[in-house]
């Protein structure tokens, strides 16, 4: 399962608050497991940079060079 299949997000929870009152976001992400934490992290690159490990491939080089003999 991928980091987007695993976080859905609750559309009928919503709250709007000015920039200066103080958010119970670092107080929400205490209560989750390193794990967690990092899967949400990839999904925002996901999210953010439009990569999909699934379709993403190593891109492969290949250089020819000629033997010196000595």
């Amino acid at each position: 399962m991928n980091a987007i299949e695993t976080f859905k997000m609750d559309k009928s929870v919503l709250s709007v608050t000015s920039l200066s009152e103080e958010s119970d976001e670092k107080a929400y992400w205490q209560t989750k497991t390193p794990h967690e934490r990092l899967e949400a992290v990839e999904l925002m690159r996901q999210i953010n940079y439009g990569y999909d490990p699934n379709t993403s491939r190593l891109q492969r080089v290949l250089e020819v060079t000629q033997l010196t003999s000595r």
